[in-house]
This record gives structure tokens, sequence and C-alpha cells, in this order.
């Protein structure tokens, strides 16, 4: 794996040089959390093994390189597993649009952002465990399992088709992932399947040096959950997924304390403000998580905009929320833009809400479409009424000329009327003049008086 991981940032200096051979790219999700991590660097690997020679395949991961020190947890999980962050390619090392005969799969999400809609076309496969999205499409196979973590997903699949791979390296980027996502497997924390537990089990079999469960469990936690010096904006894009639709753009980021330690940080609403605007976002909605005896989950949520309107309707759309029912309870806030909850159902993280802002957002815009064309059904009749009005216009004008009065009389004497070429130029002296006759004329007795 550490061999492999080093020739990666070669063979796409590589294929941008020379734009020989095909390049298969594995691109995770913009939060880049632990699974989109892994489930990248290990579907590659696997592909680099398994796919037709010519073809090399180079694992992405979606964020730039300067925030991957906000993933404590995924530095702790390469450094405890023997492999360099060095070796990683980044989203902002990649030159997409200078890649020539590109595929790319996605892993741990299936649909791409708007701001990736040029890469669609590239996209061949997909592997993820949140809700589908994604369009049927002949020409990209999906697999999409609601299981805790992708990482199971991708060790099914080397399992069935490249066992050889699994070596100690491997087997421990994702049992860590999977153990971590699964919140150690304890079934009251509502993320394990059957299939996670299999295949967690089927890793721990095979590599018996692999740590013990607990123990890396609560260390990869306890690096998680490790926020110390980190400012705001840090706290929010250490795990953060943005989501848009239409004139709205959100970011959802996990927070790893309580809500009520979140909003007693100073300046807290000015910090967020700024985050908005450096990276335009409308809107942030901030998904706290604690853990009661290390085993319990205790989620809050807080939603913050400047835009009342934005803030409400949002708001409003988790609180009514019915699939699932997130069981929110209003909260007190020390800030006027800021809305709290507290959040009953604690197995819906964000995994189980980002579907609902989505769907909010879709039914957002599709209201303000059809108030759009309710706009311009009402701008096409009053067009019709003007176009109405100016045939009646016409209509009458058509009865005067018909009515029977007859034309101006022409003179017997000369061609033509005497009006034809206008009315005559009379100037202002004149004018005045001729009044002045008048005038005159009515001040003088008839004569014979």
């Amino acid at each position: 794996m550490e061999a492999y991981l080093r020739s990666c940032r070669d063979a796409l200096q590589g294929h941008m040089k020379n734009s020989s051979g095909s390049l298969h790219l594995v691109l995770g999700n913009e939060a880049c959390d632990m699974d989109s991590m892994v489930s990248a660097l290990t579907f590659a690997y696997f592909l680099s093994k398994t796919l037709d020679s010519g073809k090399a395949a180079v694992p992405v991961l979606n964020i730039p390189r300067a925030e991957f020190s906000l993933r404590s947890d995924n530095i702790f999980l390469l450094r405890e597993t023997g492999l360099s962050q060095d070796y990683l390619l980044f989203r902002d090392e990649v030159d997409f649009n200078g890649l020539q005969q590109l595929a790319i799969t996605l892993v741990d999400h299936n649909v791409l952002p708007q701001a990736d809609g040029a890469l669609e076309k590239y996209v061949v496969e997909v592997i993820d465990h949140h809700r589908l999205e994604r369009a049927p499409s002949p020409s990209c196979p999906v697999t999409v399992e609601t299981v805790g973590s992708c990482a199971t997903l991708v060790t099914e699949r080397i399992v069935q088709k490249a066992p050889e791979l699994l070596d100690q390296q491997v087997a421990q980027l994702l049992y860590g992932t999977i153990i971590t996502d699964c919140v150690n497997m304890a079934p009251e924390a509502g993320k394990v399947t059957p299939k996670d537990s299999q295949y967690a089990i089927l890793l721990e079999t095979r590599f018996p040096k692999l740590p013990p469960r607990n123990i890396l469990f609560q260390s990869l936690q306890n690096a998680k959950f490790d926020v110390s010096g980190l400012n705001t904006e840090q706290m929010l894009l250490k795990d953060m997924k943005a989501v848009s639709g239409g004139d709205l753009k959100l970011a959802v980021s996990v927070i790893y304390m309580t809500l009520e330690s979140f909003l007693q940080r100073q300046r807290l609403q000015q910090e967020l403000c700024e985050f908005c605007h450096k990276y335009s976002y409308n809107l942030v909605v901030a998904m706290t998580i604690s853990f009661i005896d290390n085993k319990e989950p205790f989620r809050q949520l807080a939603v913050y905009s400047s835009s009342t309107l934005y803030r409400d309707e949002v708001s409003k759309a988790l609180e009514k929320a019915k699939n699932p029912n997130l069981e929110l309870s209003p909260t007190s806030s020390p800030y006027s833009d800021v809305k709290a909850f507290v959040q009953g159902n604690t197995l819906a993280s964000r995994k189980k809400v980002l579907p609902i802002i989505s769907d909010f957002l879709k039914d957002r815009e599709r209201k303000m479409a059809q108030r759009g064309n309710l706009d311009d059904l009402e701008l096409e009749d009053e067009c019709a009424q003007d176009q109405s009005d100016s045939q009646q216009c016409c209509e009458y004008a058509a009865i005067e000329e018909d009515s029977g009065v007859p034309p101006t009389p022409m003179n017997s004497l000369v061609e033509g009327c005497p009006l034809d070429n206008g009315l005559p130029k009379i100037s202002a002296e004149a004018l005045v003049e001729k009044v002045s006759k008048i005038a005159c004329e009515e001040d003088r007795p008839f004569e014979g008086q």
C-alpha cells in the first residue's frame, strides 16, 4: 500500500505530461472524513491491481491540502497504520480540466455537487451508503446500500474480487473506519448493520494483530473530538458538507462538542457571519454531538443565518421533517441570528439530515419555479388584455370610418382640398394681430346707431 501511494503522484504527473493511457480517479466526498478518505485510498489501490494494464488508478481527497490538518482522526489512523500523509493527493493538486481519457469512481457519495457538474460525464462507477440520488444509467454501475460505513462495501468488493490484496495496512485502514462509523458496533447507536459486523469480524479473524477493537475505537474518538486550539472557522470546516439549491447555499457541519459549549464561544455570531461571507454560504447548520458514558450519542442542532427568511425556512423544514422525525425541541440561544434545538432523535446523524435538507431545497426550487410561471402567466394575460384593448380600439376606429360621415368637400374651383398640405402656418405675431383686430372691431359701434 505504501509503495502504491508513493507512485500515485508520479502517475498523475506522467499522465498530464504525456496524455498517454487512461487515468482512473477515485474521488471521495467533500467532507473528507475518515470513511471518505479510506474508501478512496483502498478502492483506488484495488483498481490499480485489477484494471487492465496501461490504466492508472489514483485516489483524490476532495479537500485542499491545507484543510487536512483539521482531520485529526484521519491523521491518527494513517500514523497508526504506518502511512505518511505526504503520499496523499488533494483536490487542489489535481487539474481536472487538463486531464485526458479520464474516468472517475465516486466513493462515499453518489452525486456530484453543482460546482463539479462538468465532471459528471466521466463518472463510471459509484460505491456509497447514503440515500441514492443519482439517476440510473447503463454506463455507470451503482452500488448503494445503507450500511454503517462505505468502507464495509469496499471491503466486500476486495474480499470478493481480490482477497490477496488485503494486508495488515489495508485491513487496519478498513477496520478502523468501520468500527468508528458504527460507533464501536454498539446497537444502541443505531449505525451498525449485519454486513458491517460481518466484515469487521472477518478482518479481526484474518488479521489477529489488529489493535483491540475498544482501544482503537477510543483512540480514534479521542482524536476526532480533539478540537483544542481550533477557531470557529476551523471547527466548521473540520467535518462539513455543502448543499445548495436555487438562491440558497448551506454548510452542514458536525461540531464535536455540546451546543452549549459551542454557543459560549466569544464573538460566535460575528465569526459565523464572516465564515458565510468568506465561503459564500447563506446559512450554516451546526450539528453538535457528544457521548453519554462514551457510548450513547447526545445530539443538538443550531441554524444560523443573517437572513430571517432563510433561518426560519430551514428551521421549519427540520422541525416538520417526518422521514425521519428529528424530534427537535427549541432551546435558548444567546444570539438573535441563531436558532438552537435539542435533537431528541439521537440516531439521526448528518447522513439522515442531509436528505431532509435536499428535499426541502428541491421543493423550494419547484415552488419558486411555479411562482415564476404564474408571474409569466400574469404578464401574458396583461399582454393579451393590452392586445385585446388594441383590437377593440381598431374595431371602434373601423366603425367610425364606416359611419357614413362624408369627407371634406373639394373646392370646385381648384384641384384637391385646401387642407391637403396641412393647416396654414400662422405666426405668433400674426395671431396676436388678428386677435387685437377682432377686439377692436367688437369695441367699435355698429354703423347707423
